[in-house]
């Protein structure tokens, strides 16, 4: 049986897919196919690599891997993604999607046509870093005649791009909306908007999911919050162990 896994974008609170998949791994599941948005994407191509989570959770943390990027002020953004190009290639330095272990699937979203398109070859990271590409933050990224930004503003959780090559396709979720928030506080107001934004476009990819796990602690936490990468992990890890058993999935 093929299980397949979807990893939601969700700025920092993304790391807690790795505390899933590991959870996932002690389980007995056998991963055969991927796919991601933003966050989603990075974690499900370092996976697919062949690294095991604690290591990409130690890459993430001694990497500096969030805060990999540097000054572009240009009226498009205000960041370059060209320092987590060069933090990618040193793990990754094939950058092709057909020497990855686990074949994958990235989301990005096209704003020149206002769709979501999906990459599964060639160049890996490219698509990579435009599925990253937060609007407004970073310079949009020019791809195969495209202008690419985030993927999560189209498809924060790309099910359907693998539906077909799956018997059983796992969603993992990392935005619950917590009713728990600073309403005074402008940062917290416009990233909550931005999440409910988001979380909308994900109704039918959830529906289409046969399972989905969604810390709901992960809510609480910032999107911004890179400081909390090891909480976000042990959610991830102790959320799957303790609501979810070896017999909920296929072998």
């Amino acid at each position: 049986m093929k299980v397949g896994i979807v990893l939601s974008g969700g700025g920092a609170r993304g790391i807690c897919h790795l505390g899933i998949i590991k959870a996932l791994q002690e389980f007995g599941v056998s991963i055969q196919h991927i796919s991601g948005t933003s966050v989603g994407a990075l974690v499900g191509a370092f996976f697919a690599q062949g690294y095991p989570p604690d290591e990409i959770l130690s890459i993430i943390l001694t990497s500096r891997f969030y805060k990999s990027v540097r000054p572009a002020w240009t009226l498009r953004g205000l960041l370059s993604l060209d320092s987590l190009k060069d933090v990618l290639l040193k793990y990754i330095p094939h950058n092709r999607f057909e020497s990855l272990k686990i074949p994958l699937v990235i989301a990005a979203s096209d704003i020149s046509h206002g769709r979501a398109d999906y990459f599964s070859s060639g160049e890996l990271i490219p698509p990579l870093l435009a599925s990253c590409c937060v609007p407004a933050v970073f310079n949009p990224v020019q791809l195969n005649g495209g202008l690419y930004v985030d993927g999560g503003i189209m498809d924060n959780l790309p099910a359907r791009a693998i539906r077909k090559e799956c018997d059983f396709l796992i969603g993992l979720h990392c935005n619950f909306l917590s009713s728990e928030f600073d309403a005074r506080n402008f940062r917290s107001v416009i990233e909550r908007s931005l999440m409910m934004a988001i979380n909308g476009n994900t109704t039918h990819s959830k529906a289409i999911c046969d399972l989905v796990i969604e810390p709901e602690a992960s809510g609480k936490i910032s999107t911004f919050d890179i400081g909390r990468a090891k909480d976000l992990f042990e959610i991830g890890y102790q959320f799957t162990k303790q609501h979810f058993k070896e017999g909920d999935f296929p072998r």
